[in-house]
């Protein structure tokens, strides 16, 4: 299996079975490092939510164009919304996506939480979107590791919780390189001493998982 990720929360995940997009939000699209023209296939669309940062309908769109049969799943409102679109969504999970409870973190007072939802992507990757509250993940885990509703502290521990073979770390935008690094690096150490892979991604460059 190999992965990409591409800012923040947006993997590309690459199978000989399938190849999925995972949260194409804005700030991976105007990244610029998402080069759909080398891109041969995408299959799946899976999106945990509707905040900007994981859905984002020019980039949605941008994909729709080039594969118009691409399999699309997100939560019931993201999916209506996408209707009006004219773009084609289910909230309903499949043989290569299970969606799982995974409710989204708490963002009060400033503002009201929306649906979301967790994904297990061919039986190998669980994505959980904005969520540290959930049980179970597959082999790789993409764990969010800091946001307004979270801290590195609660993704650490969730991580040993879980006991997945890898984990790479997503939901990281806010930190300058630096520190995104640096965090990699206490991530990396306090994993490794549990038996856990702990992935150093880099933006739009793959990493081959043997699964």
């Amino acid at each position: 299996m190999k992965i990409t990720k591409y800012v923040h929360a947006c993997l590309l995940v690459e199978s000989d079975q399938r190849v999925g997009l995972i949260d194409p939000g804005n700030y991976s699209w105007e990244s610029g490092l998402f080069k759909l023209d080398n891109i041969d296939r995408i299959d799946d669309i899976l999106i945990t939510h509707e905040h900007a940062d994981h859905f984002h309908i020019p980039f949605i769109k941008a994909v729709v164009t080039k594969f118009p049969e691409v399999n699309i799943i997100t939560t019931n409102s993201a999916c209506q919304q996408l209707q009006e679109q004219g773009i084609k969504a289910t909230s309903t999970g499949d043989q290569y996506t299970e969606v799982f409870e995974a409710p989204h973190e708490t963002i009060e007072p400033i503002f009201l939480p929306p649906e979301n939802i967790g994904v297990h992507y061919l039986n190998s990757l669980s994505h959980p979107g904005d969520s540290h509250h959930f049980s179970v993940s597959k082999d790789i885990l993409a764990l969010p590791i800091t946001a307004p509703w979270g801290s590195v502290n609660h993704a650490a521990q969730l991580g040993l919780d879980l006991q997945p073979k890898y984990i790479i770390p997503i939901h990281d935008w806010h930190y300058r390189d630096e520190a995104r690094l640096g965090i990699y690096a206490m991530l990396e150490g306090l994993f490794s001493k549990n038996g856990i892979k702990f992935l150093k991604p880099t933006d739009g460059q793959p990493i081959n998982i043997e699964i």
